[in-house]
């Protein structure tokens, strides 16, 4: 226990000494911008409570670049050879990845929350500018912002787990947007239902409206958490056991 927290003290304190990561994040609200403003400015939907909950579901977009966030923190290091360094300060494997994480999905579930209060701030702005009111104390708003945070921060985990597993960072990068954009569309066009048991599909579950835009062939959103859960459990053992067996070099 003593060895996970010095070294997600450490973990930290890379944090707060690049840039990257930090500018990554900022740019991911852009999405939820984006989205919320095409809902409204496309005029097909009335702006009620349902168009809301439409309109916050972009929160969970923000998982894509936690995805590229949580890939950094590994494949990153051996892009730039650090990484030799870090396990010399800390031989033991298990709890540098498991710091990683730790701190990663924090950070992505932060990266939730700061889309969240874009979506809000913006989806409010576009009701209050068409005469609309804004019901704040929607639950199933909240429910779906919610969803999208949880998305957010199992995303970066995941991202931790693939950066472990491909440490080329480009190489990375490129395959796990790659599945997002390609692989999981179709399969979902060859396979049917079988697509929703797939990552981006399960987190498009637990962070969608009830009354989905797109894709209605989604898991409940009960079972979309319960199989994001899965994944993000299953890579962070692989990331970890994979730590461990693997050369540095």
């Amino acid at each position: 226990m003593h060895t996970l927290i010095r070294t997600t003290r450490t973990e930290l304190l890379k944090l707060r000494t690049v840039r990257s990561p930090w500018l990554l994040l900022a740019a991911s609200p852009l999405l939820v911008v984006a989205g919320t403003s095409g809902l409204v400015v496309s005029g097909e939907r009335p702006l009620d409570a349902t168009a809301q909950s439409q309109a916050l579901a972009h929160v969970g977009l923000a998982s894509l670049f936690t995805l590229v966030l949580g890939i950094l923190a590994v494949a990153g290091e051996y892009r730039h050879q650090t990484i030799t360094d870090t396990y010399l300060s800390t031989p033991a494997r298990g709890p540098v990845i498991g710091a990683k994480l730790l701190v990663y999905a924090a950070l992505g579930a932060l990266a939730g929350v700061a889309a969240g209060l874009v979506g809000l701030g913006v989806a409010a702005a576009w009701w209050a500018g068409k005469g609309a009111s804004f019901a704040w104390a929607d639950a199933e708003m909240w429910t779906t912002i919610g969803g999208g945070i949880a998305w957010s921060a199992a995303f970066a985990a995941i991202g931790v787990g693939a950066g472990a597993l491909i440490r080329n960072l480009i190489g990375a990068i490129a395959a796990a947007l790659a599945w997002v954009a390609l692989v999981e569309g179709i399969v979902g066009q060859l396979i049917g239902d079988f697509a929703r048991w797939l990552p981006f599909n399960a987190g498009q579950a637990l962070g969608a409206a009830a009354e989905p835009m797109m894709n209605s062939d989604l898991l409940p959103r009960w079972g979309g958490g319960g199989v994001l859960a899965a994944y993000t459990l299953v890579f962070a053992v692989l990331a970890v056991t994979t730590s461990m067996r693997r050369d540095v070099s």
